[in-house]
């Protein structure tokens, strides 16, 4: 596997040398440049982490974050900066608005510890989430998605849900892979804008109802009660009229009940199609199907269309949850979001929980109900019907 990198640009030498010298020591290769014109050329090296002081003397860091959002830069980033938190996180905002990915900040002076975290966080997560291929490398075409659905070569991989208060398995989610005959197992950001593009992605929420509801069934001899399964419908399908009696008719035929199926839909999908998605919802919830609003945080919805969607779960995108640790602006928005939702009288739910440290935050902030690597990265019907044998038999002997 290919060994993370990692870039730094920052005018104060002995900053730059602490954090070259800190990652080196931690077996992670790193480059360092103290202006602009040297780190563009370093990131033709692909880095996969980027410690961005936003205090330069030529080109300040905001608008190097510009440029990096433009060349679509796929680098965790991590502002360095004397500033205000104020600014930090202001610069945060804009960062991930552009379509960068922000793991956090440093703010001087900060303590070597901090900065062992993000490494050793950053190592982590490219350990278990580096690609066999990137987007580019794979050649697919029309005709391989047309196969596929005819196939059936999708496959549906699944994530447990622990509730805080018990501890147990309490739902699944439902996620789409593509067992590619040449590429091998192929996710999702490889195939799901190409479906939506051609009008086939509906195609796609079928098989995946399908095949959650057949499966489901296996997993409740692993626990006590049937899960819930969670599944992501395109945003179309929830615009269709017709797809409440469609999923209902499914459910049905593999002996699902109604109130054990969650559909998941994005708070940017609700404003967009808002007086379409409230009928469609609203069949759902009187035949007892349960809502949730997925990556909530991360949406413009405002106060009163959310009151008006009959959701009976919040999501809490999982961006807040990973950087929380280093942002209390973050913690705050979390714990709002809790109360937000239980006033609403609505569960919450937090996805990507990954540190201990997270899920004792989420637990004393009154999480209802949290999933992510901590626990069980997503897994197939059969790896994951002997993970919850194990964690049954650890949890509740």
């Amino acid at each position: 596997m290919i060994k993370p990198k990692v870039l730094v640009i920052d005018d104060d030498a002995d900053f730059a040398e602490l954090i070259t010298a800190t990652a080196m020591a931690m077996d992670i290769p790193c480059i360092s440049s103290s202006n602009a014109n040297h780190f563009f050329e370093q990131l033709q090296a692909e880095p996969t982490m980027i410690f961005l002081d936003l205090l330069m003397p030529e080109v300040d860091g905001v608008e190097l974050l510009r440029h990096l959002g433009e060349q679509r830069c796929h680098a965790r980033i991590v502002l360095v900066s004397g500033v205000g938190m104020d600014i930090i996180v202001a610069a945060e905002a804009m960062a991930e608005s552009i379509g960068l990915l922000v793991a956090g900040h440093l703010q001087k002076p900060f303590q070597i510890a901090d900065l062992e975290t993000i490494l050793r966080s950053h190592l982590e997560q490219h350990e278990r989430r580096m690609p066999t291929k990137t987007r580019e490398e794979l050649l697919i075409d029309d005709a391989d998605l047309r196969g596929a659905i005819e196939r059936d070569e999708f496959v549906v991989h699944y994530q447990p849900q622990i509730d805080l208060a018990t501890d147990r398995v309490v739902g699944l989610e439902a996620l789409m892979r593509w067992m590619h005959p040449r590429y091998g197992l192929t996710y999702p950001d490889h195939f799901i804008p190409r479906l939506e593009s051609l009008g086939w992605i509906d195609e796609l929420g079928i098989i995946l109802m399908n095949h959650g509801f057949s499966d489901l069934g296996h997993f409740a001899d692993a626990e006590e009660i049937l899960p819930s399964l969670s599944l992501n419908i395109p945003a179309t399908s929830i615009c269709d009229v017709t797809f409440p009696d469609t999923i209902l008719l499914s459910a049905d035929k593999f002996g699902v009940p109604s109130a054990n199926i969650t559909i998941e839909i994005t708070e940017s999908g609700l404003i967009e199609e808002l007086s379409k998605t409230l009928y469609v919802l609203t069949k759902l919830r009187l035949r007892n199907i349960q809502l949730s609003i997925d990556d909530f945080g991360t949406g413009y919805s405002t106060m009163k269309q959310l009151h008006l969607v009959p959701a009976t779960e919040l999501k809490i995108d999982k961006g807040f949850i990973q950087t929380m640790h280093l942002n209390k602006g973050k913690q705050v928005m979390v714990r709002k979001i809790i109360e937000l939702g239980h006033e609403l009288q609505m569960r919450v739910v937090a996805e990507g929980v990954e540190t201990p440290e997270q899920l004792n935050f989420l637990r004393s902030s009154g999480c209802d109900i949290v999933q992510g690597y901590l626990f069980c990265r997503p897994l197939p019907r059969i790896e994951l019907l002997k993970w919850l044998i194990r964690y049954r038999s650890q949890h509740h002997r």
